[in-house]
């Protein structure tokens, strides 16, 4: 049979949490929802209970998606080889048809039918519906060697965000609905523009003076030379170790995004690991919390 946790550390566990639950009501939060734990069947049914639980408290949450590996999935089986640029697809038209079908269709309608099941109601958006997320083209910018002049890379359709009129997002929510966001946005011209989930969370979570915005990936944060969870990071720690390549990847954008949503107002940004199981509540409902927080200084 198999083993419970004894009713004493379930109180106890409860009696954490309350402080939290209490001081979060009423609060708006925005989950960037991304990598592994978009794929993996438990994580899934995990991730769509914790927001479902947020909802029940009194929360308001709101996700942001991603949806990459599910993109390249797709992508493999065209024949199209997927290439990324500081954490940036290269987006090319057949790209860009691939990741709007991907990304407004098949994954935006699963996560509302998962969120759906648990008893709340979710409803699918794209940057698109009702003039969400305004985008205008966006230009990559290298500078590898001080010394020598920025390259500057055209990444395709990608986009970086210009606006965002939350109205649609306040409607649904005061109605009790949860908003779940796929990251497509609109040019000035109705064109189509794919861009970082992690960047749409940012700008999603300044508009709507959010409490917190937590950045989901496949690590536990941001971590040091010996590999251990940096509990929390400055803005001037996390440029110098960038500049010294102990931060790379796909982790620089995150940073910089965290950055900017503190700076435009968002309370705290914590970037936690989705492969760990209730990495939601855990990150929120408990006093050593999981992730790395991102602070200004």
């Amino acid at each position: 049979m198999e083993e419970s946790i004894p009713t004493t550390s379930v109180a106890d566990i409860l009696i954490e949490a309350l402080p939290y639950i209490r001081n979060f009501a009423g609060m708006t939060i925005v989950v960037k929802y991304g990598g592994h734990a978009m794929v993996d069947e438990q994580l899934k049914e995990d991730f769509a209970r914790d927001i479902s639980l947020l909802k029940f408290i009194g929360m308001h949450p709101v996700v942001v998606h991603g949806g990459g590996p599910q993109i390249n999935s797709v992508l493999d089986q065209m024949g199209i080889r997927p290439k990324f640029v500081r954490g940036m697809r290269m987006t090319d038209g057949p790209t860009m048809d691939v990741v709007e079908m991907v990304l407004g269709g098949k994954i935006n309608k699963s996560i509302v039918a998962q969120i759906n099941q648990q008893g709340v109601r979710a409803v699918g958006l794209s940057g698109k519906d009702g003039g969400l997320i305004q985008a205008s083209k966006m230009q990559i910018v290298l500078q590898e060697d001080a010394t020598k002049p920025p390259e500057i890379i055209d990444p395709g359709m990608v986009g970086e965000v210009t606006r965002v009129n939350p109205a649609i997002i306040h409607t649904l929510t005061k109605d009790g609905f949860i908003p779940i966001i796929a990251p497509v946005g609109v040019g000035e011209s109705g064109e189509t523009y794919n861009i970082n989930a992690d960047l749409v969370a940012s700008h999603v979570a300044m508009a709507l003076n959010a409490g917190r915005l937590i950045l989901m990936t496949d690590v536990d944060g941001v971590l040091d030379e010996q590999g251990r969870l940096i509990s929390s990071i400055d803005a001037e720690t996390a440029k110098e170790m960038i500049d010294t390549g102990k931060i790379t990847g796909g982790m620089i954008p995150k940073i910089e995004y965290a950055l900017e949503a503190i700076k435009g107002g968002v309370k705290k940004v914590p970037i936690i690991n989705g492969k760990k199981r209730h990495a939601i509540l855990l990150e929120l409902f408990t006093d050593e919390g999981i992730g790395t927080e991102v602070t200004l200084r």
